[in-house]
Parts: C-alpha cells; structure tokens; sequence
C-alpha cells in the first residue's frame, strides 16, 4: 500500500455520542453514527408495531429480533473466520481456516435449536456469546468494549485479546430498517492482537497479525440482502482496515468506513459489481467495488470461498464469502490517496429469509 496526497473536499461525516441506551426512554431508538459503542441495547423498551400500527404481539416481539457476531483474524499464512448468528428459530455458527500459501480451507459448522446450547452477548459493551458441540468450542467475551475471542476447533487454539489503536473509533450507527424496524451494527477493523494463537500445534507469532469484528442486532427485514467487502492489514506503511457494505444499511447513513493507522474515516455509499450466476463449471469471477465520486476505486479477485445453502420451510440463506485480493484506491477524507496492491481480504454475497 502507498498513499500521496490529492486534490479532495470531502463531505465530512460526523458522530454522535454514543448513548447510554439505543432505545430512549419513549420507546425509539437513537438512529445515526456514534463516536463508540452504545452501553446497552435496551431491547426490552422498544416500542414495536406492526403495518397496521398495532402494537406487534410477543411472538413478532420474540421472533423478529435477529443477532449476529463476527470476527476475522489475519496472520501472514493464515486467515481465520468466526460467527455466531441467533435467529431465534436457531442458532448457529462457524469456523473456517484458510491456508494462504496452499489455497485451501477447512470449515466447521454448529446449528442449535431454539436458543439451546449457546448464548449471545446482549450489548456491544459488555458481555458473553458462545456456542459448543463435537465440532468444538466458539467462545467471544467482551469487556468493557474489548474483545476476547477463544477458539477451540479445526486444530485451532485460540485465547487472543483485540486491542484497537490509541483513540481508534470503531464504526458504530443504527438505522431505520423496513417498515418498523431498526439495526444497530457495530464494526472495529485493523486490530492488534494479543494471546496465544496455536494452529496444528504450532505456535503463531502475532507481531504481524490483525483482526476485525462485527456486532449486528436488531429487527431486521424478514427478506434481506447484503454485499459486503472487509479488509485487516498491515502493511508496509501502517495498517489499513475497511469496512463497506450495501444492501442493509442506507436508511439515513450507512456503514461504510476506513481505517489508516488507527485512525477512523466515514465512507459514502458504493456500488458492488460481480456476477452472482455461474455455472458449474465456472470460476468466480472478480468484483468491483466503487463509489460515484471516486473516493474508492477498488477490484477484488477470489481465491476461494466459504458457502452454504439452506432452504427449509421458516429460513431461507444463500451466503458466500470470498477470500481473495484487493487493488486499486481508496482517499481517505484528508485527502489522501491510498494505493492496494493485491491486499488480502474478503467480500460476502449473502441472501437470508429468516
């Protein structure tokens, strides 16, 4: 990566202090970006109606509120992928290890029904979220806005505390979403990374290992759809974390942002363009990701992906995450140019009915 800078007024996008509760004391969430994490959700106070402005009953109440976490770790040979998802009917996770240098990945997955046999943490502050089976263990505890992610599974042991630079913002905002719904996503790229990281019984050094992490919930659209594009990297002038996406979040701000050393920049909304339809025998082909003024230009290249189909009667998911290479530019909002060269990261195509 290199950067120069370049002829840039940008529209600065600000924040708002994080409030104490996402849902205010009437009963309706604080929409907007905020400057960190909110303390509490306070799901319990949201006043949920239906189409017909009725008050939604217990089981929309219940069973409409959808949670999901996810963390990417990136070392120079590997990358490892985590999620835990609630979606009420269930709950289910996984694991995947991908080897840079062979091009290969191993997954493992959990499905546990009706909130049995794993937890999620209520706030993006404080709190706990894990799941067990056969297949192993997934374990994310969050301390004071910390994360500790502990892993055990696919000759994975993990114990590794993610630490954001001095002063460093995570990218934190809540929208309207649907007719009476809201999202509140919380996302924080370009960590370092502290603990003990064991894969295949060998031990990993983490001088040269970063690492971000998603925070989702919310009454989500019963249909939805998201393109998403992620990179945790260092390079050899600072680390560059992004985080972009379209498709769920753009009802008054969206959730894009870049990352240079710590330092946090608020992105506008891009474009995603990829062939979803493929035959058999094709290949994945490659994406471009922009944005109408040319703060971000960049192409994605895959070279391999995490997939999973499911199409039973309530849930519906066609999701794909690709790991691949970035090129191309982004200009943060000093008017910087920052040039990528084959950086490793990854994009997602995922359709849920849920």
């Amino acid at each position: 990566m290199s950067s120069n800078s370049v002829p840039w007024t940008p529209k600065i996008l600000t924040s708002l202090a994080a409030p104490q509760s996402l849902i205010d004391d009437t009963g309706l969430p604080v929409y907007g970006h905020f400057d960190g994490p909110v303390n509490e959700l306070g799901v319990h106070k949201f006043r949920y109606f239906d189409e017909m402005d009725k008050p939604a009953s217990k089981w929309a109440n219940r069973f409409d509120y959808k949670q999901f976490q996810f963390v990417s770790i990136v070392t120079p040979h590997y990358i490892i992928g985590v999620a835990l998802a609630d979606i009420r009917y269930v709950g289910s996770a996984f694991c995947y290890l991908y080897d840079v240098k062979q091009n290969s990945l191993i997954e493992a997955g959990w499905l546990k029904p009706l909130g049995m046999g794993y937890q999620m943490s209520e706030s993006p502050m404080q709190g706990n979220a894990s799941i067990k089976g056969a297949k192993g263990e997934i374990r994310f505890d969050i301390e004071q806005g910390l994360w500790r992610v502990k892993l055990n599974s696919l000759g994975i042991e993990a114990d590794l505390t993610l630490q954001p630079e001095p002063l460093s913002l995570p990218m934190a905002m809540c929208n309207p979403t649907g007719y009476s719904g809201w999202t509140y996503t919380q996302k924080h790229n370009a960590l370092t990374v502290q603990g003990k990281l064991v894969i295949s019984h060998e031990p990993q050094p983490l001088q040269r290992v970063t690492a971000g992490y998603d925070f989702s919930a919310g009454f989500m659209r019963r249909e939805t759809s998201w393109r998403w594009a992620s990179i945790n990297a260092l390079t050899d002038t600072g680390s560059i974390g992004l985080n972009l996406a379209a498709g769920v979040n753009e009802t008054g701000c969206n959730e894009n942002a870049f990352w240079i050393d710590g330092e946090r920049h608020l992105l506008g909304a891009v474009h995603f363009d990829f062939t979803r339809q493929r035959t058999k025998d094709q290949q994945a082909g490659g994406w471009r990701i922009y944005s109408d003024n040319g703060q971000v230009e960049l192409s994605f290249t895959p070279l391999n992906c995490r997939q999973e189909k499911l199409n039973l009667w309530l849930i519906k998911s066609n999701f794909r995450q690709y790991l691949g290479h970035y090129s191309g530019h982004i200009i943060d909002n000093l008017g910087h140019k920052h040039q990528l060269d084959n950086v490793l990261g990854l994009t997602e195509d995922h359709f849920a009915r849920w």
